[in-house]
Formats: structure tokens, C-alpha cells, sequence
């Protein structure tokens, strides 16, 4: 069925196709949250609370983009979360780690020795992601790990194209700089050699 008409039955009360709109993006928003949120409860909980809100709010979706809709609920949602996490945050990165495989695509033919390689990377990508700033961290995650574009990324922060361009940069650069320290935790072959 065609998104859009799933929308309109949403909009017209229909349950089960606001459920079908669920078990398309709800891999999406949590990965999003994960990577925001840095805990795989948190995440959940997250996940939970946007598709709460999308279904309370599904008769305002006045058109454009759903999934850049749904992610700005998710961003907002962990926005929330963090600014009440502030206080006392404690970063829990098992999870994380645990989730990270989606960064590279998993390959079931890959030795031993590949596949510690690849949880390794993951790992170093999913610290260097928690140190970057809340707004850079969402640009680049939705950016880089989730593929959108410019325009869908815009709707769901909220920001100009301009602002997201510029965040995108900063986080990117960001990411350099930390990988660059922090050389000797990658696998050699993603090394930079001198």
C-alpha cells in the first residue's frame, strides 16, 4: 500500500494502518534515537514516545515528507530526553556497541578477524558520535548513517538548508579530528599513515 494512502486511512481513524507506518520507519526512529540517546532503553522508550505522538498528531501531517516528519518527532523526543538527562548523564555505550553493526553492512561471510575489526571501527565511530554536540550529532546521523538529503533533514530539524549544511560540516570535521586521535583504536586499514 502506497504511503500516502496509509496516511489518509490514519487521518481517518485507522489503526491498523498507523500500524503498518510503525513497522516501516520503526527501525529508522530507533536507530536514530540509539545514536542521539547513546542507550538502548533510552532509545527504546524514545521510539515508543515518537510513535505516541505521531499517531496523536497524524491528523495535523498536512503533507511533504512523513519520514522527515517522524524524525523531527524523534529529534525533538531525544532533544527532551537529553535536556533532562543533563543533570546526572551517564553515557552507556554497551548498547550502543551492541547496535552499531548498522553502521557497516553486516557480512556473514566475514572471518573472525574481519568481523573484530568491523565492531572495533563501530565502536570508535559510536564514541566519536557521542562526543559531538546534540545538533551536529543529529545532522550527521541523519545525514551519514541514514541517507537523507539536505531538504528531508531541514524538515525534520527544523533548520534552514544553510544551518544544516554548516552542522553537517562542523560534525564531520569534528569526527576527523577525534578519529585522527584516537588512530591506534581503528583497524589498520583504516588508519592514516604518515
Amino acid at each position: 500500500m502506497e504511503e500516502q494512502e496509509l496516511i489518509s486511512r490514519c487521518q481517518s481513524g485507522d489503526v491498523a494502518s498507523f500500524n503498518l507506518l510503525v513497522e516501516r520507519y520503526q527501525r529508522l526512529v530507533y536507530n536514530l534515537a540509539l545514536r542521539m540517546l547513546g542507550d538502548a532503553v533510552t532509545a527504546e522508550d524514545a521510539t515508543q514516545d515518537t510513535f505516541i505522538s505521531a499517531y496523536k498528531a497524524i491528523g495535523r501531517f498536512r503533507g511533504g515528507s512523513f519520514k522527515a516528519w517522524l524524525l523531527r518527532i524523534t529529534a525533538n523526543s531525544c532533544h527532551d530526553r537529553l535536556r533532562v538527562s543533563r543533570r546526572a548523564r551517564v553515557t552507556s555505550l554497551d548498547g550502543l556497541i551492541e547496535e552499531a553493526g548498522d553502521f557497516i553492512r553486516d557480512d556473514t561471510s566475514e572471518s573472525p578477524e574481519e568481523y573484530a575489526q568491523r565492531r572495533e571501527l563501530s565502536r570508535v565511530l559510536s564514541i566519536g558520535l557521542a562526543h559531538l554536540p546534540e545538533e551536529q550529532r543529529l545532522v550527521v546521523v541523519l545525514s551519514d548513517i541514514q541517507g537523507l538529503s539536505y531538504e528531508e533533514i531541514s524538515q525534520a530539524t527544523g533548520c534552514s538548508l544553510g544551518t544544516v549544511k554548516s552542522r553537517l560540516n562542523r560534525g564531520r570535521l569534528r569526527m576527523r579530528d577525534f578519529l585522527r586521535r584516537h588512530g591506534e583504536l581503528l583497524p589498520a586499514e583504516f588508519r592514516q599513515h604518515k
